[in-house]
């Protein structure tokens, strides 16, 4: 079956002073989920959970970028990128954690998540790259990354620059210069930092070598792509079979799935990416 999201029928209204689209569809499958998740295992972590009831919904890429409208929060579960598939778990999760049920708090985690210090101010606004959205986040006190031992990570210094240059792959920056040197702007201010991630041939070690990496973990696929830092998320899942894999909207297979292979085996295939940072949703 596929999915449309009808931005023309979408609903608008005005949530904390900001604008938000959305589907019936969606509202209602939100708090269709939120009940769900009131009654999850407890030794499940609520991001799996989510993610598990997202299975097999279609794989579209850039979700986000609509050239013809203001920067709102948009709603969309009919279909999902890699991203879009991670903010909306980890909403989820955050509305659960804290209690509630709520349609409108659903709302404000997910902006909080999405936007540079929880504000939505125009597309510069967004994170855009993940790095951003893992810096925002632990400014909010939402997200923590985790630093791996030093004897299975390596550092990377961050240079951000893959939007402004390449300007055509986004729909508002090939259209408007002033957004360009907006987000050359952010570029600048994330550009420098070093993190530390855990090599490609790393991946396949034992969960007990492992063992900063948890399951619910959000996953994040570090790039040697020039101006990107990550290329790919999704949440960690350790297998039967004792090896890493990656619960992801997967534009290979073109829905969200646990990946058969190991993400050993799925980042072997894959020559651009170099390695995976660990990140921790804070649930209360």
């Amino acid at each position: 079956m596929s999915y449309i999201f009808p931005l023309l029928s979408s609903f608008i209204f005005c949530a904390q002073a900001q604008e938000v689209s959305y589907t019936k569809e969606d509202s209602l499958r939100v708090v269709e989920l939120l009940k769900l998740g009131a009654k999850a295992p407890a030794n499940e972590p609520l991001t799996l959970f989510y993610a598990k009831q997202l299975m097999n919904r279609p794989y579209v890429a850039h979700t986000l970028e609509i050239k013809d409208m203001e920067e709102h929060l948009a709603i969309n579960l009919q279909s999902l990128d890699c991203t879009t598939l991670v903010e909306n778990c980890c909403a989820l999760a955050l509305t659960t954690s804290h209690g509630s049920k709520s349609w409108k708090d659903y709302l404000a985690w997910l902006q909080k998540l999405r936007y540079d210090a929880g504000k939505i101010d125009g597309y510069k606004s967004r994170n855009h790259y993940f790095s951003q959205w893992i810096q925002s986040g632990t400014k909010l006190g939402l997200v923590k990354e985790i630093v791996p031992p030093t004897s299975i990570s390596v550092p990377m210094k961050l240079s951000l620059t893959y939007m402004s240059e390449h300007p055509d792959s986004y729909p508002l920056l090939k259209v408007n210069m002033e957004e360009r040197k907006l987000i050359a702007e952010m570029e600048k201010r994330v550009t420098g930092a070093t993190v530390r991630y855990i090599p490609k041939d790393r991946v396949g070690d034992s969960k007990k070598v492992l063992s900063c990496v948890k399951d619910g973990d959000i996953i994040a696929i570090t790039t040697n792509k020039k101006g990107l830092d990550v290329s790919h998320v999704g949440f960690a899942v350790w297998g039967k079979d004792g090896k890493l894999h990656l619960l992801n909207a997967s534009s290979i297979h073109k829905k969200v799935v646990l990946e058969p292979m190991t993400l050993y085996e799925y980042m072997q295939k894959h020559p651009v990416q170099t390695g995976i940072r660990v990140i921790h949703l804070l649930t209360n």
